[in-house]
């Protein structure tokens, strides 16, 4: 009796709640859009699965042009699919569109109350927090010093793959990408000395967090209701949570032991991991050290971003390879010419393969790891094409409508890296213009651009080296997609391989 007088208290409030921010809104010039339910906001959201949210906003554009508006709950939500809009947005109004909404459900507990990176709002905490990723992780010589763990993984990827193939005559090579692209964030987040029944445990409470992604997602839209209305929904990700500081905060404590006992003379000689600058790290507004809980969503947010969606960019692009032998072989001849009969490629061939960034690069363009970039918000009201755009809303970016807008790119549909030999260097920050944006543009880039795309070059680049990619029983390839973390293929790669050189 008492939760069900909550609810009614909750619905009440919530619906007095809508009819003032309704009222405000509506005397406010919001772009277009389909008129709201009370309390629920827009039917789209009864009615719409997350994966499908895609199509229906695709027809509500061609209806209401490249901006609209949504209503979720109380609080309006804008969609623009429009690059020149998205250049004045990000580009030319940085500042005012480089804020976050506040969370909902359960990313209020998995950011630690928005003290992520991606989460955090713009100011002070958001810019420490960056720039120690930034300047101390992401920084070229860190990257550089972590090559030999890269190779490493490199030869673990190819014994798997190896092995599978023997055994089945083929390989699905998902499961393989994700782990190597766990492995080699594992590294940089705990250190080189980091043991493989580790990396096992933090991506067995890690996994189940990603998978639970989208199921969170559709109840976390009302949050003052939902954890009487979905209690049972809730229960899991709490569970999903707890295992994973079970994990993490052990050999968060045992590294700062380790850290702690060193001397002056072994002090420096190990690789700079993450852990190491979120433990030194001081909050500028609370002027305090993070606590554990904090160090575990930072550390979780940087595996959920340099993982899945990695792995998912790989396969595709590696699917496109396979369908497409062609371009395989000419990816294969630049590399022939670049490196002659080495065993592998060394990152720093890379830099002279410039049809291998324009296979990744395509790949990019036209299957974004991510349709939408994480929601921004702006720090106040303010005008845009001559719309306002409420500070108590949020506006979403619609990645792959610009990818495969026809007015952009010729024959959007196909898979043409060369489209990226002009000879002009890409410009992925957007400053000039946007054409693509797959890791977002403006001050709220992803800071970890620059890692993916070396991670991306390196193993499409060995892969393509070490092995001819081939379909199965000459098959095609489906390049149908689902949601998951990341927008995946929804038959995973199946592929037989033939050795170049042993």
């Amino acid at each position: 009796m008492e939760t069900w007088l909550i609810i009614f208290i909750s619905l009440t409030l919530s619906i007095i709640i809508n009819h003032f921010s309704s009222a405000k809104t509506s005397a406010a010039n919001l772009p277009p859009g389909p008129s709201p339910i009370p309390i629920f906001g827009s039917s789209l959201w009864l009615t719409t699965s997350l994966f499908d949210l895609e199509s229906a906003l695709r027809s509500l554009h061609s209806k209401y042009g490249p901006i609209l508006t949504l209503h979720t709950g109380t609080r309006p939500t804008i969609f623009i699919a429009d690059h020149t809009l998205a250049h004045q947005a990000l580009i030319q109004q940085s500042s005012l569109f480089a804020d976050r909404p506040p969370a909902m459900g359960m990313e209020i507990i998995n950011t630690s109350n928005q003290l992520t990176i991606s989460s955090a709002f713009y100011g002070p905490t958001w810019r420490i927090l960056r720039r120690n990723l930034t300047a101390k992780i992401l920084n070229p010589s860190n990257i550089k010093s972590y090559s030999h763990i890269r190779k490493l993984v490199l030869q673990t990827l190819k014994d798997r793959i190896e092995s599978e193939f023997k055994d089945r005559g083929a390989v699905q090579v998902i499961g393989h990408f994700k782990y190597a692209m766990f492995s080699l964030i594992a590294f940089m987040c705990f250190g080189d000395n980091l043991e493989e029944d580790q990396i096992k445990k933090i991506e067995e409470v890690q996994r189940p967090l990603l998978s639970n992604f989208v199921e969170k997602r559709l109840f976390s839209f009302l949050p003052s209701l939902s954890k009487f209305l979905f209690r049972k929904q809730w229960e899991e990700p709490m569970r999903i949570r707890k295992n994973q500081e079970n994990v993490l905060i052990p050999l968060i404590r045992s590294r700062k032991e380790k850290k702690l006992s060193e001397n002056q003379e072994t002090e420096g000689k190990a690789l700079l991991s993450y852990i190491d600058t979120l433990m030194d790290l001081e909050l500028p507004d609370d002027k305090r050290k993070l606590e554990e809980q904090e160090i575990v969503s930072l550390l979780s947010e940087v595996f959920n971003g340099g993982t899945e969606s990695t792995a998912a960019a790989l396969q595709w692009i590696l699917a496109n390879l396979v369908k497409h032998p062609q371009i395989q072989e000419k990816l294969y001849m630049e590399a022939k010419e670049v490196v002659k009969e080495t065993i592998i490629i060394k990152e720093d061939d890379l830099q002279e393969m410039p049809y291998l960034k324009a296979v990744v690069l395509e790949g990019l363009r036209r299957h974004p790891p991510a349709h939408m970039l994480v929601p921004h918000a702006v720090s106040e009201d303010t005008m845009l094409e001559n719309y306002v755009i409420p500070k108590n809303g949020s506006v979403n970016f619609m990645v792959a409508e610009m990818g495969w807008d026809s007015k952009v790119w010729a024959d959007p549909a196909a898979f043409k890296p060369e489209r990226f030999m002009t000879g002009e260097v890409f410009d992925m920050s957007g400053s000039r213009e946007i054409k693509m944006m797959p890791f977002g543009v403006g001050r709220r880039m992803c800071p970890g651009y620059g890692l993916a795309m070396l991670h991306l070059e390196y193993f499409v680049a060995n892969l393509v080296w070490s092995y001819e990619w081939r379909a199965v029983n000459e098959d095609d390839i489906d390049l149908s997609e689902k949601l998951e973390f990341s927008v995946v293929m929804k038959f995973p790669l199946q592929a037989q391989i033939i050795p170049r050189r042993s």
